[in-house]
């Protein structure tokens, strides 16, 4: 698929949203979860940074852009409903805002 088709082959939510899996292009651990609009899918393609939408701030957000850790974009994948994106990066530095590499650090005794 080519980068200019992806808004259109994805299907939102009911708030015209997409969650999308950041996973390290280095070795695979899944970094963090977040969600994009249309604005943001078609900026991550045009800056090659990841930029989300914050529903807790109600804007764009660009990962990193208080911190400087951002995440340079590699590759992004479609899953096969369509509705989740996978997105492939270089982490320049942590990204969580805790300050951990990933936003999965704590684990749930099972």
């Amino acid at each position: 698929m080519h980068e200019s088709q992806l808004a259109d082959a994805v299907r939102f939510d009911e708030n015209g949203l997409i969650p999308a899996i950041i996973v390290s292009n280095e070795d695979g651990a899944v970094l963090m979860l977040g969600y994009m609009n249309e604005e943001a899918i078609q900026q991550t393609l045009r800056e090659r940074v990841v930029t989300f939408w914050s529903r807790s701030k109600g804007r764009l957000w660009m990962k990193g852009e208080t911190s400087g850790n951002t995440l340079d974009v590699v590759s992004i994948h479609v899953d096969c409903d369509q509705d989740a994106l996978l997105v492939r990066v270089h982490a320049n530095g942590p990204t969580c805002h805790t300050g951990n590499r990933s936003c999965f650090f704590t684990e749930v005794n099972v």
